[in-house]
C-alpha cells in the first residue's frame, strides 16, 4: 500500500487511496459492484438529477471484453489486468432538454464515493482518460445526449508488477506526490502564475 505523505491529517481510507495499474487475481464478484455503486447512488446531484451513467463488466465476460476494446492500446497494455471494468458517462442534458452544465461534477462526485467505498473494501480503482468514447457509445447503444468521459479498471491492491510493461513498473512503484495546496488554493484573487507553479 502507498500511503500518501500528507500536510494535514485526513482520513485513512484516503491517504491509502491510490490508482494501482496491476491488481491480484482474485475474482471480484458483483455484489461488491453493487455495494459500490450503493455508495455512488447517494452522492450528491445537482437538483438531484443523478445523470450519472455506468457499464460494467467482470473479467471472463463478453461485457468486460467490449469495454476493453474501447480502451486506448496504452490503457490496454495493463488494464487486462483487473478484475473488471466499468464506462463511465452521464447524460448532458435535463429532462427539458437544456444543457446540464453540473452533469460530469456529479459523476465525479459519483465516483468519488465509489472510490471511498471501494477502499473500504481493499479494492482499488485506476480511472483512465484514454477511452474511445464515440466507439464506446456505438458499442454500447448510447444516445447522443450522453457522454462517455472515462474508463475504470477495478481489482484488489498486491498484484505483480512483473505482470506490468517495463516502463509501467517504476510508476507503479514511485512515491505518491501531489501539487501543494498553496498552489490552487486562493484566499482571493486567484493567480494564474502561481497555479502554474511559476
Amino acid at each position: 500500500m502507498k500511503k500518501a505523505n500528507t500536510d494535514f491529517e485526513i482520513l485513512p481510507i484516503l491517504a491509502s487511496r491510490w490508482s494501482p495499474r496491476v491488481f491480484t487475481n482474485d475474482v471480484i464478484k458483483e455484489e461488491e459492484l453493487r455495494t459500490m455503486f450503493e455508495a455512488g447512488r447517494w452522492a450528491a446531484s445537482s437538483n438531484n438529477l443523478q445523470p450519472w451513467l455506468i457499464i460494467w463488466g467482470i473479467k471472463g465476460t463478453s461485457a468486460f471484453d467490449r469495454i476493453f476494446d474501447c480502451l486506448d492500446e496504452f490503457n490496454q497494455s495493463w488494464a487486462k489486468n483487473a478484475q473488471a471494468l466499468f464506462l463511465g458517462g452521464y447524460k448532458k442534458t435535463n429532462d427539458d432538454g437544456k444543457e446540464s452544465f453540473h452533469a460530469l461534477h456529479d459523476l465525479g462526485l459519483f465516483m468519488g464515493n465509489v472510490s471511498a467505498q471501494a477502499q473500504h473494501m481493499d479494492i482499488a480503482l485506476h480511472q483512465m482518460a484514454g477511452v474511445d468514447y464515440k466507439k464506446a457509445m456505438s458499442e454500447f447503444n448510447v444516445p447522443d445526449n450522453y457522454h462517455i468521459a472515462t474508463g475504470i479498471a477495478v481489482g484488489y491492491y498486491g498484484g505483480d508488477i512483473e505482470k506490468l510493461p517495463e516502463d509501467l513498473q517504476e510508476e507503479e512503484t514511485k512515491t505518491r506526490s501531489r501539487k501543494n495546496q498553496n498552489s490552487f488554493t486562493f484566499n482571493g484573487d486567484f493567480n494564474e502564475n502561481i497555479f502554474k507553479g511559476e
